[in-house]
C-alpha cells in the first residue's frame, strides 16, 4: 500500500465516526486485527487511557514497538492461527476491528471465529470496504484495491444476508469506507451465496432489448 493510500487509510472523517463510536462505550475492551502503523491502535489508545479500557492487537508483523502503554497487549500472529490466538483471549471484547489482509475469504473466515468473542451488543468495525476512491478517474485510480473492495463489500452482505436476525449492520463510505455490524445474539449462521439475478435472460433483454419509456 502506498503512502498516499496509507494517508487515506484511517483519514479525518472515518478516523472521527471510529473515535465517536468507541469513545461511548465505557471502560471499552477492544480487539484490534491488524496494526500496520499503529494509527487506529493509537487512537484506540488514547481512548482506554481515558476510559480506563483495554486494547488487544494481532499483527503477523512485529509491530509491538508502536507502544509502551499498561492498557495495550500485542499478539505476534497471523489472525487466522486460532489455535495459539485463542489462548490470550481472555475476556469478550466489546469492539472488534477488523483490518488486517483485505480478502474478502479471508475476512469471512476470521468474521465467524472472532464473532465468539464479541459480547452481545458489542460491535464489530470492518475496514476498507469502499471502492469508490480507487475506481476510473477516482482520486487513487487503482484496479485492484477497487475490484478487492468491491468483493468484500458483496461478502460482507452475504454474510448478513444469512444472519439478518443476528446483527444489525450499516455502511459508512467516508474516506475508503467502513461497516458497522452489532451484534443481537449469540447465533451466527453459515453464510449462503446470493444468487444474482442481475445477468438473468429477463433482465438482459429488459436492459438492452426493452427499453420501456418513461412515464410523462
Amino acid at each position: 500500500m502506498n503512502t498516499e493510500v496509507d494517508h487515506l487509510h484511517l483519514a479525518g472523517d472515518k478516523k472521527k465516526t471510529i473515535e465517536n463510536i468507541v469513545s461511548k462505550i465505557k471502560n471499552p475492551k477492544i480487539l484490534e486485527l491488524g496494526v500496520h502503523h499503529g494509527v487506529s491502535t493509537k487512537l484506540f489508545l488514547e481512548i482506554c487511557e481515558k476510559n480506563d479500557g483495554y486494547l488487544t492487537s494481532i499483527d503477523i508483523k512485529d509491530d509491538s514497538s508502536v507502544s509502551n502503554s499498561s492498557k495495550w497487549k500485542f499478539i505476534l500472529s497471523s489472525d487466522d492461527n486460532f489455535e495459539y490466538i485463542e489462548k490470550f483471549l481472555e475476556h469478550k471484547f466489546d469492539l472488534l476491528l477488523i483490518d488486517s489482509l483485505h480478502d474478502p475469504d479471508h475476512i469471512q473466515k476470521v468474521f465467524y471465529f472472532y464473532y465468539n468473542f464479541v459480547k452481545v451488543g458489542g460491535i464489530i468495525l470492518i475496514d476498507d470496504i469502499s471502492w469508490l476512491p480507487y475506481v476510473m478517474n477516482s482520486v487513487f485510480n487503482n484496479e485492484y484495491i477497487e475490484n478487492t473492495n468491491r468483493e468484500i463489500f458483496l461478502k460482507i452482505l452475504e454474510i448478513y444476508n444469512s444472519n439478518i436476525d443476528n446483527f444489525s449492520l450499516s455502511f459508512d463510505f467516508k474516506d475508503t469506507g467502513l461497516a458497522i455490524l452489532r451484534k443481537k445474539n449469540e447465533n451466527l449462521n453459515e453464510c449462503k451465496k446470493m444468487i444474482s439475478r442481475e445477468y438473468s435472460f429477463k433482465n438482459t433483454i429488459k436492459k438492452f432489448i426493452y427499453k420501456p419509456k418513461p412515464k410523462l
